[in-house]
């Protein structure tokens, strides 16, 4: 199973571009921005850098989103609204609660909707401190964290979306502009059957996975995970019939690179772990609390050693700080050597600097 999830999630079979890691993934995690670009960047072949990631947002070929659970994922700009189209209004009926406790009714998200998009209107693009002082302009209040859900709400219902990176001088950038969904995205993709095509497209990139991981992963109801398995089942290959059957796709795995270094540094909230009801496959059970997601939700970068995460590590994207070494923190010793450890984050080190 390790030796397939690797080439599903193009760790040990690398994609040809940026933008193809993120089509073979459809939605990366990425609400830390930096992370997200290296979890791609991670699953193309080469050296790629930053300003390579950046240059395909730019682009328009990636944009980051709340596409699931409550959730920024990086994800191909055509496949954006389909997706939301499976899981936004899940998403929305699950902030009713926070919507209510900061006093924001259909009134307001209706006045600040028409607020952005005309502030947006014409290829128009803002930061998020412009955006909220649209908002803030016709009367809807951005304080504590009313902006922040007032931007969700209208992201995942696919009228805004981050697109191209706001330029920072002496470091990597940590912020994309917002856009019109509408006007940004120009060739959406609008497949028959979108939540089989959301099964199909995670268990290409994820399998062998099964109902419940795609559930968990998603943000659905486990029934409505299962109808979505049986509409793909002629795209599917059934591997494993105990339990949760497990699935990898019917098309075949991507060829392994002789290339594909066997250690690895990966980011904090990576698909590889964080993506699965069970995370014990790639994880000892007793390194789980070490890793997360702790109190705070959050999740820290792993270093992977032939598809088992043997350590975590640390790294500074500030400005003056991004080009420090950064510093692994081993929880099985002996599992790798210091020299694949040192070139693994190297590797990363040398794509945050560039």
């Amino acid at each position: 199973m390790i030796e397939r999830r690797l080439r599903s999630h193009r760790l040990s079979a690398p994609a040809a571009t940026i933008a193809d890691a993120a089509s073979h993934m459809l939605a990366t995690q990425a609400q830390e921005f930096w992370g997200g670009r290296w979890a791609l960047a991670a699953r193309t072949k080469g050296d790629p850098t930053v300003r390579d990631v950046d240059a395909a947002l730019d682009r328009g070929e990636i944009v980051r989103s709340w596409t699931m659970r409550g959730t920024i994922h990086a994800i191909p700009a055509r496949d954006l609204m389909w997706v939301l189209g499976v899981t936004g209004e899940r998403q929305h009926r699950a902030a009713a609660a926070a919507h209510r406790r900061e006093g924001l009714d259909a009134d307001q998200f209706r006045t600040a909707e028409r607020a952005a998009l005309d502030a947006l209107a014409g290829g128009n693009r803002l930061t998020r401190k412009e955006l909220f002082e649209v908002w803030e302009r016709v009367g809807v209040s951005t304080a504590g964290q009313r902006g922040y859900h007032v931007l969700v709400a209208l992201s995942v219902r696919a009228l805004l979306c981050q697109g191209p990176v706001v330029p920072r001088e002496s470091g990597p950038t940590r912020e994309q502009f917002l856009v019109r969904t509408d006007e940004w995205v120009t060739d959406a993709a609008s497949p028959a059957d979108p939540t089989a095509e959301m099964f199909v497209r995670y268990i290409a990139s994820h399998g062998p996975a099964g109902a419940r991981d795609f559930a968990w992963w998603a943000g659905l109801p486990l029934g409505v995970a299962r109808t979505a398995a049986d509409a793909a089942s002629a795209r599917l290959s059934l591997v494993a019939d105990v339990g949760d059957p497990q699935f990898v796709a019917a098309e075949p795995a991507p060829r392994p690179s002789p290339s594909a270094s066997d250690v690895l540094a990966l980011p904090p909230f990576e698909e590889y772990y964080l993506s699965y009801a069970d995370r014990t496959i790639p994880c000892a059970p007793e390194f789980l609390s070490r890793i997360g997601p702790s109190m705070n939700g959050i999740v820290r970068p792993i270093i992977l050693a032939r598809g088992a995460i043997i350590g975590v590590w640390t790294h500074s994207v500030a400005v003056g700080r991004h080009g420090d070494a950064p510093i692994p923190e081993l929880l099985a010793q002996g599992a790798a050597s210091d020299a694949e450890v040192r070139a693994a984050l190297e590797r990363y080190r040398a794509f945050i600097t560039a």
